[in-house]
């Protein structure tokens, strides 16, 4: 970093107007206030230290280009994330509109907050919970024009032509649909475009990535699987066993997606994936989406979670299976990500997943700490390190693209 030169200026949709969550009812009459997380300016800017034809470079990238999340949590949560489970019961997690606005993203893969959905249950992945979560979203989204919901690829092309953006809502687990394989067309209808096999427990299709003993993808994961291909939901395998992966890439006939994670043999713990995955993810045609969340994409050499870090691991993935298989989902969201992960440790299996080398806690991850300064700090570094317009425009949205022109069919 450089104490010298100004951080980019973010990328701001004109489109936007202003709206903020729930705003067409009464706070505190018809839902519980909380003083929330700022959606800008939480933590210092990070500065890439990009000269003007850089900077110049990276706005046009972002400007004129599809760029894509692959996974996000585009929620603002309470300042004080001692209160998150209270805001979460209430059912109504705000969207952060002012921060996406000025984020640059064309669409983002909204994984909302399934593993802790406590509406009606301290352990989250209830289905009740999770159409709640469906529900009280869109019914938000629909009272604002800037946020759109994708249901196809035209809409994530239409939101480009039109300064909106495109939520793509995701489940990063299909654990609420228990054994019942209609439930993934009952989601699909309410605007599921994207599913987990597994989180870090097992369920009924196959073993989380925190079991000791994985047993693969079970007969009704099959099924799952099989089902989720006619209907055209992008099936997921980031926080599945390493056997419940390779068997999912067998068993379904379009491409799988890792979402968010990183390289295993950069940083060996459950929660990356080694290069057996990610080959075999590569196979099916899919991409891995190099994550950021906290304390996961680390490295021997950038103990201290920064860009850096998780730039280590995109660069990895890229030279063992190539740039057209890889992508960024940074898995952030506005507010104090670590403290989050602190209180639902037990929900999120953080600390089976974590298992592996020691590490510094850091409060936030440097550069890419939420959805609004990813992919303007990931574009300035990839501008930065020489990476061709091609490349760059590839990772952050046109690599997804083509595998979501293969699955949402």
């Amino acid at each position: 970093m450089t104490d010298t030169v100004k951080p980019a200026t973010p990328y701001r949709s004109g489109r936007y107007t202003g709206y903020t969550s729930f705003s067409y009812l009464e706070e505190g009459r018809d839902y519980e206030a909380f003083a929330l997380a700022p959606e800008l300016g939480r933590v210092p800017a990070y500065e890439l230290g990009l000269d003007d034809a850089q900077e110049e470079r990276t706005r046009r990238l972002v400007q004129d280009n599809v760029i894509i999340s692959l996974h996000d949590h585009p929620q603002v949560f309470p300042d004080d994330m001692n209160e998150v489970r209270g805001y979460i019961r209430t059912g109504r997690e705000r969207t952060g509109y002012l921060g996406l606005s000025q984020s640059g993203m064309t669409a983002v893969f909204d994984n909302m907050m399934d593993g802790t959905a406590c509406v009606t249950s301290k352990s989250g992945w209830k289905f009740d919970d999770i159409v709640y979560d469906i529900g009280m979203r869109t019914s938000d989204i629909a009272h604002q024009d800037y946020v759109t919901i994708a249901l196809g690829l035209e809409d994530i092309r239409s939101a480009h032509r039109n300064d909106q953006l495109a939520i793509v809502l995701c489940l990063e687990a299909a654990t609420p649909i228990e054994n019942e394989v209609d439930r993934i067309d009952l989601l699909y209808g309410l605007g599921v475009r994207q599913m987990g096999i597994a989180y870090s427990e097992a369920n009924t299709l196959g073993s989380g990535l925190k079991e000791a003993g994985d047993g693969g993808l079970t007969v009704f994961g099959h099924r799952a699987v099989e089902r989720m291909n006619k209907l055209g939901v992008a099936i997921d395998v980031s926080h599945s066993g390493d056997r419940t992966c390779m068997d999912t890439f067998a068993a379904s006939a379009k491409p799988v997606l890792i979402t968010h994670a990183g390289a295993r043999a950069l940083w060996p713990t459950p929660r990356m994936k080694p290069d057996e995955v990610i080959r075999g993810c590569a196979e099916t045609g899919g991409v891995i989406g190099i994550e950021a969340a906290p304390h996961t994409t680390l490295t021997q050499a950038h103990l201290e979670h920064s860009i850096e870090s998780v730039m280590e691991h995109f660069e990895y993935c890229a030279e063992l299976v190539g740039i057209e298989h890889v992508a960024f989902g940074p898995d952030t969201l506005y507010g104090d990500h670590v403290t989050l992960h602190d209180v639902f440790a037990s929900n999120l299996g953080v600390h089976d997943a974590h298992k592996g080398p020691s590490y510094p806690k850091m409060p936030y991850v440097d550069g890419l700490e939420n959805p609004t300064e990813c992919f303007h700090n990931i574009v300035g570094w990839l501008v930065k390190h020489g990476y061709s317009d091609e490349d760059i425009i590839a990772v952050t949205g046109g690599n997804i693209m083509r595998a979501l022109g293969e699955i949402w069919v």
